[in-house]
């Protein structure tokens, strides 16, 4: 004989086929959960300080050396700090260091003060992003990318 459950007023279900659905979907679930797992294997590192990251060569003098990078196509939307973006003006993204850090950008001879107001860059072994501005101050735009040194101010 098969027994019944009375869920809702004039209807029933088997209880075998509730059981069976159930643990459909919890087996489904859970390879679902395994296969995501196997495919994405984050390793999270703290690093010591924020010179350490993205690659960066510590100069020893409070500051930081590496690829940078620039960008400006984004005028007018949001940077991470909340402010307006401006591919003109002397700042520049990092990945750790605060808002409003001042850093004396040195490339091939030249170098700007720049103001951290974004997070970035977002590829691996590069250590800034500047503005555009920022960039073509310091001749970095003809190459797009080179290496600099930072001084925190």
């Amino acid at each position: 004989m098969l027994k019944t459950n009375k869920s809702a007023p004039g209807a029933t279900r088997s209880l075998s086929a509730t059981a069976l659905i159930a643990a459909t979907i919890l087996v489904g679930g859970l390879a679902e959960a395994s296969a995501k797992s196997k495919k994405h294997h984050h390793r999270h590192h703290a690093s010591s300080s924020w010179k350490d990251a993205n690659a960066a060569i510590p100069t020893g003098s409070g500051g930081f050396a590496g690829v940078a990078s620039f960008y400006g196509n984004e005028s007018g939307s949001k940077t991470a700090s909340g402010q307006r973006f401006n591919e003109n003006d002397m700042t520049a993204a990092h990945r750790s260091l605060p808002f409003g850090t001042k850093l004396r950008v040195t490339h091939r001879g030249r170098s700007v003060v720049v103001t951290i107001n974004d997070r970035g860059p977002f590829i691996k072994g590069r250590v800034l992003d500047l503005s555009k501005g920022a960039a073509r101050a310091v001749g970095l735009t003809s190459s797009g990318v080179g290496h600099v040194t930072a001084e925190v101010m």
